[in-house]
């Protein structure tokens, strides 16, 4: 797979991500769940939140053995934040 392709499928895995969290999850969600991980299936739309974010993604793969899983944190534009500068990557 080239460079190209393998962006393309990011790509088309970020889309399919947001879609299934903003039309599936963030409706159900409660106050309750503010700063959780979301694990969710791109595919279904079904999904785990927990504080932890590999115990969401644990729980989601036990009942969804094949779930293509895009990650978010509620609340947040994204799950995760990678930044370089002075202290190097986080």
């Amino acid at each position: 797979m080239t460079a190209t392709e393998n962006d393309a499928r990011l790509a088309e895995l970020a889309r399919l991500g947001d879609y299934a969290y903003y039309t599936k999850v963030v409706p159900k969600l409660r106050p309750e769940d503010a700063e959780k991980y979301v694990a969710v299936d791109v595919d279904t739309g079904e999904y785990e939140a927990d504080d932890n974010d590999s115990d969401a993604i644990d729980r989601l793969l036990a009942r969804l053995p094949s779930a293509r899983i895009w990650m978010m944190q509620v609340g947040h534009a994204a799950a995760y934040r990678i930044r370089a500068g002075s202290e190097g990557v986080r």
